[in-house]
């Protein structure tokens, strides 16, 4: 097999906790062809030490400030030679033998988005939790434009698809996966949706997309306006609900979800309780843009 190169962006910042966990991963994958890229932001933690211990394995490493994650994904893509690209995430982890299977992907079909299922890691005060994805069934339900169904260290593409795409949009913070994904869409390139978990993603008490607030809210409706002015209204709406329902509307939606026969979802309830305001939108969609939030 002809190995085509593959270059892994990782960008960092005081995740010294799980860095190591995410390199080990790359690089115990033993890929004959890969080029492997640490842009840490300036650490104050031991992240700095944790990259020297494996910069004789690594293709380029820096530490020093930079404008955000998005800048240092772009810096390193910037630099990077590989035929099929992909960023990890200094807290997550790729699955083993995934980037052999990515390659032969790549060699089957040629450039496009390569994405595939994951594996949710949650760690809380309560303990540790994990759940898998199917990212697939949700690509054939679901729009790209409705929610961000890609799961962004489940993903790769080619360099080509880079170069046509462009980099990542550095006023975004929160959703540039998600907005780069949908412009992509938007340029017409091809997707090809995986059933392989090919990462584990780490939910932690200092995830980024958990402790966005309203700044990732704002954001995330922003690319709603730009790509989604369909969905836009709804995600406002769902926005604005007030989480603290009555006892009435409490009680209806606990006995629905134990008499009724069919599933009952908080899009259902919304949908019966305040049915002119959710008319134009279906329990899937409502459903979908709760999720984003």
């Amino acid at each position: 097999m002809n190995f085509p190169k593959i270059s892994i962006v990782t960008p960092s910042y005081n995740q010294g906790q799980f860095l190591e966990q995410t390199i080990l991963s790359v690089l115990g994958q033993s890929y004959p062809n890969l080029e492997y890229l640490i842009y840490d932001g300036g650490s104050n933690d031991d992240s700095v030490a944790i990259i020297k211990k494996h910069e004789q394995h690594l293709t380029y490493w820096e530490s020093k400030k930079d404008k955000g994650q998005s800048d240092a994904i772009n810096k390193g893509f910037a630099r990077a030679t590989g035929d099929i690209l992909m960023w990890l995430n200094s807290d997550d982890i790729l699955m083993p033998n995934m980037l052999q299977y990515i390659a032969k992907q790549f060699i089957e079909k040629g450039d496009g988005i390569y994405f595939g299922n994951c594996i949710h890691f949650e760690e809380s005060v309560t303990g540790v939790s994990t759940y898998g994805s199917d990212v697939v069934d949700r690509y054939k339900t679901l729009t790209l434009d409705l929610a961000a169904i890609i799961i962004q260290p489940s993903s790769f593409w080619s360099r080509k698809v880079w170069e046509n795409n462009g980099i990542l949009d550095e006023n975004f913070h929160f959703g540039f996966d998600w907005e780069w994904f949908l412009r992509a869409k938007k340029n017409n390139i091809e997707f090809f949706a995986l059933h392989q978990p090919l990462s584990i993603y780490r939910i932690h008490e200092a995830h980024k997309s958990g402790v966005g607030g309203t700044k990732r809210q704002d954001e995330l409706l922003k690319i709603y306006e730009l790509y989604s002015p369909k969905y836009a209204p709804l995600y406002r709406l769902i926005r604005s609900e007030n989480l603290d329902v009555s006892t009435i509307e409490r009680t209806i939606y606990l006995l629905h979800r134990v008499f009724s026969k069919t599933e009952f979802s908080k899009g259902h309830f919304l949908k019966l309780m305040k049915r002119n305001k959710y008319k134009s939108f279906t329990v899937a969609e409502i459903n979908a843009i709760r999720g984003m939030l």
